[in-house]
């Protein structure tokens, strides 16, 4: 029997009461907050559903059984479990007594759907121009972080940008759990791995990323930033790896650099403050904030680029296409377009020397009726 198999019979046996929902092509996540209270996301709303399980032991003996079958551990030592399952899709857990109202489980289903910036566009996420900007980035091989919240949508977009890389270069993709689904001729995938349960052999972002730069990577992708591994990742967007990604989160592009200072700053590095913050404005060059509004639905809000500092020392992070004004339909549904500042990039003459069917007033905001 597969490992496949196996976690599939896994499954069946333990999270019975769930199996409905995880079958259910239109469910996305599911939420378990103790045996007795479980909610669904479906279309980017949260409803809660009848399903219980029969006890808090039952449920327990489930997350405990599918650990087992990952390879991971979920003990009262070790009250926490982040796990990528057979099927792709990724788990996290928290027993008591750190969580107060049972054992809590967060199953983020995977999905093996091609999304492309055609998608987007159709869905309003993303405007034509702004596609194609995000394009031009990724042919330029510019330094890009997608920041947004939880369940924003930063990994789908992501996988979307790698798929845009332009042919003939090495990948090296480094996540905690394998999400990213990356379409390209070379790519190379890395993983983290927990202690053993002696406390030895873990292996972090920060050492994979040490690990790749002597890989001869082209491009360096973080799946998610979260860690002391953000300046090993500023310090190879400043050696020459032109083109490097990763998602951060943060709630505007203004938080995103500062959160990626905040982090590099856990480094073992012996670095000034004014050496750190030159540095990862040296390395960061646009960010693409995605955001999941109140409607459910998920849009890129901003693409911005870094430009150094203000006057007051603050980072100066120039939009150069930002959603409008949202406003809201009778449906319920939000309406807002991804829209030019006015803001022209500093590397307009690229796009130009590179022949880039990309004109100047592209950047021009729209004339008011």
């Amino acid at each position: 029997m597969s490992t496949s198999d196996v976690f599939k019979q896994t499954i069946r046996q333990n999270l019975g009461p769930v199996l409905p929902y995880l079958e259910d092509k239109t469910v996305s996540e599911i939420l378990i907050n103790g045996p007795s209270e479980i909610f669904i996301e479906r279309k980017g709303k949260l409803e809660r559903v009848p399903t219980q399980f029969p006890d808090e032991d039952a449920l327990r003996a489930a997350v405990t059984s599918i650990a087992q079958s990952v390879g991971r551990r979920i003990t009262d030592e070790e009250p926490r479990l982040d796990a990528r399952l057979p099927d792709g899709s990724r788990i996290a857990v928290v027993i008591p007594p750190c969580s107060r109202k049972g054992t809590t489980v967060s199953i983020r289903k995977f999905t093996n759907n091609k999304i492309s910036f055609a998608d987007y566009i159709k869905t309003g996420a993303i405007t034509e121009d702004g596609a194609r900007f995000l394009d031009i980035c990724m042919f330029l091989g510019k330094n890009i972080i997608v920041s947004g919240g939880t369940g924003s949508g930063k990994t789908t977009l992501l996988s979307l940008l790698c798929s845009r890389i332009p042919k003939g270069q090495r990948i090296i993709v480094i996540e905690d759990s394998s999400e990213l689904q990356v379409e390209y001729e070379h790519v190379v995938m890395f993983e983290t791995k927990q202690a053993d349960a002696q406390g030895k052999g873990e292996v972090t972002i920060k050492d994979l990323v040490k690990s790749s730069l002597r890989l001869r990577p082209d491009r360096i992708i973080v799946g998610e930033v979260r860690s002391a591994e953000a300046l090993e990742l500023i310090n190879a967007m400043n050696t020459g790896h032109k083109g490097c990604l990763g998602t951060v989160h943060a709630n505007t592009p203004d938080d995103a650099i500062v959160r990626l200072e905040a982090l590099a700053q856990g480094g073992d590095g012996k670095i000034s403050e004014k050496a750190l913050r030159t540095q990862v404005t040296s390395a960061i060059e646009m960010i693409v904030q995605i955001s999941r509004f109140s409607d459910g639905s998920r849009k890129i809000s901003h693409i911005s680029e870094v430009r150094g500092f203000h006057p007051d020392g603050s980072y100066n992070v120039v939009p150069i296409f930002q959603m409008s004004r949202m406003t809201r339909r009778p449906d319920g549904t939000l309406d807002g377009r991804l829209e030019p500042t006015g803001n022209i990039p500093s590397f307009a003459q690229e796009i130009v020397d590179n022949n880039l069917p990309f004109p100047m007033s592209k950047f021009s905001p729209a004339k008011s009726a």
